[in-house]
């Protein structure tokens, strides 16, 4: 029988590892790095993150026009951030039902059904006709889609993230923690460039009509066959055997709940100013530049991306940056450091071309450090047996709370009250932050 191991540096033996005696000299030991199980997740956190950019950009140069056009510009771009949330309220679901599936038929059985629905989901928006063409029934199946894209995404956790936390060296798990968050930078560069591509070298009406399209064929396409290279991956015995001696298996909800739920209103708490930050510097300012700056669009996409390469050493650095002091105390640190730049985001924004720009550059740093320890930073907390489950939807709750209804609470509150709204509403995610992180700690203590 082959055995598989993960046994880096500073990581604990297996059960059946050759240290707890459970195996036979001779025998062929398979060695699964934790570099191994990173490929796997930045892989899986690239393609989510791309369509979730692809539809987010097309919420502010597509949707308004096509789905919309019998309101005003921001009215529009308002009733396109509130479908955009649809996925994150779905998430949840998806999360709930797909451990019912993976109990009853098998981890395939469920990563088949979520990579059906998302290829479906994604494919219905890519052919959807506009309001010209359906009238209201349009928008009423972009609704549909939306939330079907959603539920997909919340019934793909594979465990991986958490194999990998569990299974990176004791002195470098903020280094590894990071590596899956690289992906977010990754999948919003491509989804940039390729709108910046498709704005700027067609003529308005062909993009309305279907250049846009071609943004959400080149989703399918990623995210069908990352889902499936993932399937392949976590349905082979070595990580099979993994995922099981980890115990890192769906339990009941209800039960995590009941047992766990404190756990799992701080962990959705502790990351919130890295999500509330997270759309502030990628959707929502494009959405204020289309409405209220003479900015090319196109040139603005580009800024982003520039900002986006920042996030993304942002992210490395934060690795670096945890395993010296600490991966909370990180997030605790950078918390405080969103919160001071909520005080300048109204002065940059409003700032023409130049403060714009620096509101960009300097946030994609700013979100980089904070957001490459976000991911499962207090996830520890919870009992072995409810942490595949614990984890999943720690991170299905952050995203709703901090990052669901941002760009659209954002682009409202700025547009009918003013810019110093949206410092109010970053500095709030701040609050949760260090609020929760207290709160963990204090706990901690007791």
């Amino acid at each position: 029988m082959t055995t598989s191991s993960i046994s880096p540096q500073g990581a604990q033996p297996l059960p059946n590892s050759p240290e707890h005696g459970g195996a036979r000299q001779g025998d062929d030991h398979s060695h699964i790095a934790p570099g191994e199980i990173a490929v796997g997740v930045i892989i899986g956190r690239a393609s989510e993150y791309f369509d979730f950019f692809v539809y987010g950009i097309a919420s502010v140069l597509v949707f308004p026009a096509v789905f919309f056009p019998f309101e005003q510009h921001l009215e529009g771009v308002l009733y396109s951030f509130l479908i955009f949330s649809f996925a994150f309220i779905a998430r949840p679901f998806g999360t709930v039902i797909s451990m019912v599936i993976q109990r009853r038929f098998g981890r395939e059985a469920k990563l088949t059904s979520a990579l059906f629905v998302l290829g479906t989901s994604t494919a219905g928006i890519a052919f959807l006709p506009g309001y010209a063409s359906l009238g209201f029934t349009a928008i009423v199946l972009l609704s549909v889609f939306r939330f079907g894209q959603g539920l997909a995404l919340g019934a793909s956790w594979d465990g991986l993230p958490s194999l990998l936390a569990l299974n990176a060296p004791a002195n470098r798990r903020g280094w590894y923690a990071m590596l899956g968050q690289l992906g977010a930078p990754i999948g919003f560069f491509i989804a940039s460039a390729l709108f910046a591509y498709l704005y700027s070298s067609l003529p308005s009406e062909d993009f309305l009509d279907w250049g846009w399209r071609y943004s959400f064929y080149v989703a399918f396409a990623i995210n069908v066959v990352a889902l499936f290279a993932r399937l392949r991956l976590v349905a082979t015995d070595e990580y099979s055997r993994l995922l099981e001696e980890r115990e890192l298996e769906p339990t009941s909800v209800s039960e995590l709940v009941r047992s766990q739920g404190a756990n799992l209103l701080i962990g959705a708490f502790a990351a919130l100013a890295s999500y509330a930050l997270f759309h502030l510097i990628t959707v929502f300012p494009l959405s204020w530049i289309t409405l209220y700056s003479d900015q090319s669009v196109t040139e603005f996409l580009i800024v982003q991306m520039i900002g986006a390469v920042l996030g993304a050493a942002g992210i490395v650095a934060s690795g670096l940056l945890a395993d010296r002091i600490g991966r909370r105390f990180t997030l605790g640190g950078l918390a405080a450091v969103i919160a001071a730049f909520s005080g300048f985001a109204p002065t940059l924004l409003d700032g023409g071309r130049v403060g714009q720009d620096i509101f960009i550059l300097l946030g994609f740093v700013i979100l980089g450090l904070s957001y490459g320890q976000a991911a499962g930073a207090v996830t520890s907390n919870f009992a072995p047996k409810y942490r595949y489950v614990g984890a999943a939807l720690t991170a299905d709750l952050a995203w709703l709370i901090g990052a669901a209804f941002a760009p659209l609470v954002a682009l409202g509150l700025s547009a009918h009250f003013g810019l110093a709204y949206v410092s109010i509403y970053l500095l709030s995610g701040a609050i949760a932050t260090l609020g929760a992180l207290g709160l963990n700690r204090a706990l901690a203590r007791d």
